[in-house]
């Protein structure tokens, strides 16, 4: 495969150093590397000129503002290498950020050398490359809209609309979801994991479920089952009240309050 590689190539830098590395690694493989500086581009067209000239068919950029944002809009695949500065500085710059939140939409995958960086960049855009791979999967499946955000009140709407509620979270620590379908009356169905399960008690106020083909076997039983929808929908009501009252809840923050004002006055 005929790829091309852009990168910064000022001499004896890390990107430099980097950048030979990764291309090593892709010629060892049989692969073309076509290593360009990006410093020597303006603008996508100049690429799309380059793309052609070279008869490149996938790409990778090294650094994800300077490299990423030429390689955006052109149709052939790339991915993504973070270069550091991308993540720790030009992050911090909101035209920058939105570039690169919009390349990494694109990108077919993004390379984070540390768990920090990896971690720093899911922070900063919330992991977009998964988020395409949802969107293009959501696409090919019959039956299924991927809702962008909307304002609480038009959320509950949809819910209440809704035949059940489903939280396949595989980390919770307390589901603000879950908790909402059962004040709003909405049958629970949710994955079997700690937090989840400190909620919803199966076959109580919700059905849990550690599979796909729990979940679908447990689905299939709650559309069958008027009197198991009810008993769900009844108890679900009845926990929130008790337990994750609104009221209770503000009174106890006030109280909590009260006590570093005390604090204070000592």
């Amino acid at each position: 495969m005929r790829l091309l590689f852009l990168a910064v190539l000022r001499p004896h830098t890390g990107n430099a150093v980097t950048a030979q590395r990764v291309r090593a690694h892709l010629e060892a493989a049989g692969h073309v590397c076509v290593l360009k500086d990006a410093f020597d581009f303006e603008s996508p067209s100049e690429i799309a000129n380059l793309i052609l000239a070279e008869n490149c068919e996938a790409a990778l950029a090294l650094h994800l503002y300077r490299g990423g944002r030429l390689l955006q809009g052109h149709r052939i695949p790339f991915g993504i290498i973070f270069g550091g500065t991308d993540v720790n500085e030009d992050a911090n710059q909101k035209e920058k950020n939105t570039v690169m939140r919009r390349v990494l939409e694109e990108a077919r995958f993004a390379v984070a050398f540390t768990e920090s960086m990896k971690e720093m960049a899911q922070a900063q855009w919330v992991d977009p490359v998964f988020t395409r791979e949802v969107k293009a999967k959501v696409k090919r499946a019959s039956g299924v809209r991927l809702i962008g955000e909307m304002p609480q009140g038009d959320l509950h709407a949809v819910v209440k609309n809704c035949f059940a509620v489903v939280n396949s979270s595989v980390s919770e620590g307390m589901s603000a979801a879950i908790l909402e379908a059962m004040d709003l009356e909405v049958p629970v169905l949710a994955r079997n994991i700690p937090g989840n399960a400190a909620v919803v008690k199966h076959e109580v106020t919700g059905l849990l479920f550690s599979t796909p083909q729990e979940f679908v076997h447990l689905a299939k039983r709650l559309v069958s089952d008027p009197a198991l929808e009810k008993e769900i929908v009844t108890n679900g009501k009845a926990y929130v009240r008790m337990y994750h009252s609104w009221q209770v809840e503000r009174d106890t923050y006030q109280q909590l309050i009260r006590k570093l004002e005390g604090s204070s006055e000592d």
